[in-house]
């Protein structure tokens, strides 16, 4: 009897390959995530550096200069003195007896200003003219003597040394003479200054004594007793940047204004130049002179002096605000906006300083892109990021 014949089917193969395909997918699944991965990094790198370079590049604002042009006027600070001052001291130690002129008094050259009481040098003189008296009688009796003893020698009656010791005696005793009579002229003339006299004509504008007040000779570092000014005619001294020395000349006239005269203007006339610049400030001093017949001007008096600059050829230049200065150890910079948005450096002249806006005379031009408020670290070289453009706003 035959059995029936049983057939077996082995099914290893297939799931083997399904394994196999799914290794593929799930492979080539992590090799996408690992690219993708690798490629999302590299993107936030790239974009943190390029982040990271536009943070480390100022931004900055450029500004064109304006012409500065001519103008018309350059105004200056100028100190107003007297055409003449005087402080009177004591030239001898005493007291004040009487003072006779006060502030404000107008007085004539060789007036009486003041009376002292100085009875030291009153006794120092009566002694002196005594000793005075004494050396010329001595001096009489020494040449009453050597002519006795040169008659004497000329009949042989004494001998020539003998004659010669009072010869000597008789010039001895005319030099102590002399010398008394210049000790009482000396004191003399110091009982002489106890009479305080006006140097010149003019006006009391100080008085610092009082009746029964001691004065001592030659206190110079202190209050003088009186002071007396010419203020028939002012100086006024201003100090005139280098930039602008060369524009002014002997005979320019200029005006002056005063803060209490607020409607009032004075016509001055430039007198003399120092002709050197002070290297502290890096101006020349020039004095001016007025007539100041009506006394309106005052010494010490603190004002505005208008310098007429047309025709004189002052001008030109360019203005910036200050804001685009840079001042440092290489002096006055302005930073200019180079080639390639790189920085630039300039050292720049300064003309004048109106506050609002500085001229510059030299070192920058209309076509210069200038940085407005650069950063303090700001060199030569360096990258910038412009992000508006505009006109200066110096221009007036």
């Amino acid at each position: 009897m035959l059995e029936p014949r049983t057939e077996s089917f082995d099914d290893t193969a297939p799931r083997s390959s399904s394994l196999r395909t799914i290794g593929i997918v799930a492979a080539v699944i992590a090799l996408l995530v690992v690219a993708g991965g690798i490629f999302a990094r590299g993107r936030n790198e790239r974009q943190l550096a390029s982040w990271t370079d536009a943070q480390a590049t100022p931004v900055v604002n450029i500004i064109h200069p304006t012409a500065a042009g001519a103008s018309a006027a350059l105004t200056l600070p100028g100190n107003v003195q007297a055409y003449n001052s005087a402080a009177i001291y004591a030239r001898t130690t005493g007291y004040i007896r009487r003072w006779f002129v006060d502030i404000g008094d107008p007085v004539r050259a060789g007036q009486l200003l003041a009376v002292l009481d100085a009875p030291d040098v009153d006794q120092q003189v009566a002694a002196a003219r005594a000793n005075l008296q004494t050396a010329r009688a001595n001096r009489a009796l020494a040449q009453s003597t050597a002519n006795r003893w040169t008659n004497l020698l000329s009949k042989d009656a004494v001998s020539k040394q003998e004659t010669d010791e009072k010869t000597g005696d008789l010039a001895a005793k005319t030099a102590i003479a002399n010398a008394a009579e210049a000790d009482v002229r000396r004191l003399g003339a110091l009982q002489g200054f106890t009479r305080l006299i006006a140097p010149f004509s003019g006006v009391v504008t100080s008085r610092s004594t009082q009746i029964g007040a001691l004065v001592t000779a030659g206190t110079t570092t202190s209050t003088p007793l009186f002071t007396v000014a010419d203020v028939s005619r002012m100086r006024v001294y201003v100090r005139v940047p280098q930039a602008y020395s060369a524009a002014f000349h002997t005979g320019l006239h200029a005006t002056l204004t005063v803060p209490e005269y607020p409607g009032r203007s004075f016509d001055i006339e430039l007198a003399r130049s120092a002709g050197a610049v002070d290297p502290q400030s890096g101006t020349v001093l020039v004095e001016f002179q007025a007539a100041n017949g009506d006394r309106a001007l005052k010494p010490g008096a603190y004002a505005q002096v208008k310098l007429p600059l047309d025709g004189n050829g002052v001008g030109g230049g360019v203005r910036v605000p200050p804001s685009a200065l840079i001042v440092g150890s290489k002096g006055t910079q302005v930073a200019v906006l180079g080639p390639n948005g790189k920085a630039l450096l300039r050292t720049v002249t300064i003309g004048r300083d109106d506050g609002d806006s500085v001229e510059i005379s030299a070192g920058l031009g209309l076509a210069d892109r200038v940085i407005d408020s650069p950063p303090d670290s700001l060199q030569t070289g360096d990258p910038v990021r412009a992000v508006k453009q505009g006109a200066g706003h110096a221009a007036r």
